[in-house]
């Protein structure tokens, strides 16, 4: 009896393996708590890659998994690779010393958004193939820039588009697209983009929406400095309204005292807005100063007018002198005083470093004035620490807002941001949980940015994983010294090859540039 049963255990074993699932894969990841981009729970699935794709996630045991590289993932966190909406990374991307993009990968960021703030590189197809020729080390999504394409018809002049002017602007954003842009960003804080009005932007958003794509924008005004940020809000969804697509604000925040707090009145406008049926999303980098260049902070765009050297040639015209000071010292008051401007970017190291406070006193001139002095040694970065974290917290907890770096030179959020999020407002202050931070890292920015099949770990999406340590994910660059790469991440597989395996980069530039 004993004999018969043993016999149809074996038998049964036989008939259940030969009848499980065969599958032949290069990388089977194990034993991990698995995040898969959109559910608030984790499980313990395996997850098996062939080539570029993920082709199973479960249980292992279930099925035969033949695999050429086992990894595991056992303490570790298993996530689709983060996408990151707002970048900067084309000016490293470019240059083939710098096109391994590890800032942005060491955070497990595997798809960066490029060509933002309303400033592209120009013709998009040209840095295209110069992407493909050279290699990347992430996927880039690119978009078209407003001011880019303006300057291309009408230099840097603070004047309305013409009719005729527009057609040209429509036809090169027409041109961008077919390139490969996902959409247009807007800078309209920014000069040439703060020279237009609303109505030119919406005829270049028709356009984008005919092709499917999405508006970015730096908003009008993040402050009270033109029309303040309440209007400009109002301007960014009545832009969606009119040309009908999705609009995305970057770096959603509230910038300086004058209008600290108002983040709740931002998100029912923002909730009301949806409501009525316009695609309202925004992004957000988890820091409390920004940055932008010295003399877009501090410096009057009436004096910007006509290109690079027009500021200096009015700041000289000593019938202007004086208006120009006055206005900088207005902006300079509204960022929160010369103490809270941070150089962080110069070519004159004695500056890098200080506050504009401290390079004041120690050129015994005004703030105002240290301002032109400094801008003469050329471009200059500054920190701006005009953040509430009530806002911070406030946006951060919003289904619409996802994270982005806005990652530039100079600031630590272009090598920290994600991991700075997980351990600051996850771990440590728990503002957000897990899942949260997972899902508006991946799927969601997938989604708003139309990217197929990624953001997810879902069997036939592109296989974007990373793998890191709760224990230790974090960022490390600070104001002090902003170019540390960030620590934790364990593995980054990028299109089912890794970049990064054992915290290390594996040399290999596995990244795309992404089609519609």
């Amino acid at each position: 009896m004993n004999y018969r049963i043993s016999l149809f255990a074996v038998v049964l074993l036989i008939f259940s393996s030969c009848s499980k699932e065969n599958i032949d894969a290069d990388i089977l990841i194990k034993n991990g708590t698995v995040f898969n981009g959109v559910d608030k729970t984790s499980t313990n699935n395996s997850i098996a890659i062939k080539d570029d794709k993920i082709v199973f996630i479960g249980d292992e045991n279930s099925v035969s998994i033949t695999t050429k590289k086992t990894i595991d993932a056992t303490g570790l966190i298993v996530s689709p690779g983060f996408i990151d909406p707002h970048t900067h990374a084309d000016r490293d991307l470019k240059n083939p010393k710098n096109s391994h993009n590890k800032p942005f990968l060491f955070q497990g960021i595997t798809t960066v958004v490029t060509g933002n703030d309303g400033d592209s590189f120009y013709p998009t197809s040209k840095y295209i193939d110069l992407y493909n020729k050279n290699g990347i080390g992430t996927n880039v999504v690119p978009l078209v820039g407003h001011g880019t394409v303006r300057r291309q018809v009408m230099g840097k002049s603070d004047r309305k588009a013409t009719a005729q002017e527009i057609t040209k602007m429509q036809n090169l954003v027409q041109q961008e697209m077919d390139a490969g842009a996902f959409g247009i960003s807007t800078g309209l804080f920014y000069a040439p983009g703060s020279y237009s009005n609303t109505e030119e932007v919406i005829a270049l958003a028709k356009t984008v929406a005919k092709n499917n794509g999405i508006y970015d924008t730096h908003l009008r005004d993040e402050s009270s400095y033109t029309v303040g940020l309440i209007p400009a809000i109002d301007e960014a969804i009545e832009i969606g309204r009119q040309a009908k697509l999705p609009i995305h604000i970057s770096h959603i925040k509230c910038l300086g005292v004058d209008v600290w707090h108002q983040s709740k009145d931002i998100i029912k406008i923002i909730e009301n807005a949806q409501k009525e049926g316009v695609d309202v999303t925004a992004n957000q980098y988890p820091y409390d100063a920004s940055a932008t260049g010295l003399k877009a902070a501090v410096a009057p765009r009436w004096a910007e007018s006509g290109g690079k050297d027009s500021l200096f040639i009015r700041y000289n015209n000593p019938k202007l002198t004086q208006r120009i000071l006055a206005d900088t010292k207005k902006n300079i008051l509204r960022r929160g005083g010369p103490e809270k401007l941070l150089i962080v970017k110069s070519e004159e190291p004695k500056f890098v470093g200080k506050n504009l406070l401290e390079i004041s006193k120690m050129l015994n001139v005004s703030p105002e004035i240290a301002v032109y002095t400094v801008l003469k040694t050329g471009y200059v970065r500054v920190a701006s620490f005009n953040m509430n974290s009530d806002d911070i917290h406030r946006f951060m907890k919003q289904d619409w807002v996802v994270t982005g770096s806005d990652g530039n030179t100079g600031h630590p959020r272009k090598f920290g941001s994600f991991p700075r999020k997980y351990h600051k407002y996850v771990q440590q202050e728990k503002v957000i949980d897990l899942a949260s931070f997972i899902n508006g890292s991946t799927s969601k920015t997938a989604a708003i940015f139309k990217i197929k099949n990624r953001g997810k770990l879902k069997v036939g999406y592109y296989a974007d994983i990373i793998i890191f340590n709760p224990k230790t994910f974090k960022d490390m660059a600070d104001y002090s010294n902003a170019f540390q790469l960030s620590k934790g991440l364990e593995y980054s597989i990028i299109n089912g090859k890794i970049s990064v395996e054992n915290g290390e980069f594996t040399e290999q530039l596995n990244g795309k540039v992404l089609k519609k």
